[in-house]
C-alpha cells in the first residue's frame, strides 16, 4: 500500500504539492485532467485552490478527487522548499495532543446506603 496524503498545497500552475505520511514531499500535475469530464470545472483557479485532504488523498468542494495510488504513482519528488504553514492539513494528521490541563477534583460525596 502506498502512503497517504496528510496535507496538501495548491499550487499557481495547477499543481498540488502534497505531504505524505511517510515523510515525502511531491508534486502532482493536474494539468493533463483539466481537460476531462468533472475536472474541467478545476480550470477556475478559485476553484483550483479549495483542494483539502480528505481520507488519504485530495479532494475538491464539488466533489473531484484523485485515487490516493494515483496521487502517489504519478507524482514527483518536490524540488522546491514549500512553506508548511501554507498546507491545508488533515484533521488527521494534526501534531500531537498537547497534555491535558489538570482540573481540581470534586470533593467525594458520602453516599450513606440504607440496611434492610
Amino acid at each position: 500500500m502506498n502512503p497517504r496524503v496528510q496535507a496538501v498545497r495548491a499550487n499557481p500552475d495547477y499543481t498540488i504539492t502534497l505531504w505524505f505520511t511517510n515523510g515525502e514531499i511531491r508534486q502532482f500535475d493536474v494539468k493533463p485532467y483539466l481537460d476531462k469530464g468533472f475536472f474541467q470545472e478545476l480550470r477556475e483557479l478559485h476553484i483550483f485552490n479549495t483542494v483539502k485532504p480528505f481520507l488519504g488523498s485530495v479532494q475538491w468542494q464539488n466533489g473531484q478527487d484523485f485515487c490516493p495510488d494515483t496521487l502517489y504513482e504519478e507524482s514527483v519528488p518536490s524540488t522546491i522548499q514549500v512553506n508548511e504553514k501554507t498546507a491545508r492539513t488533515s484533521h488527521r494528521s494534526t501534531p500531537a495532543p498537547r497534555p491535558r490541563q489538570t482540573v481540581p477534583s470534586r470533593p467525594s460525596l458520602k453516599v450513606k446506603q440504607r440496611v434492610r
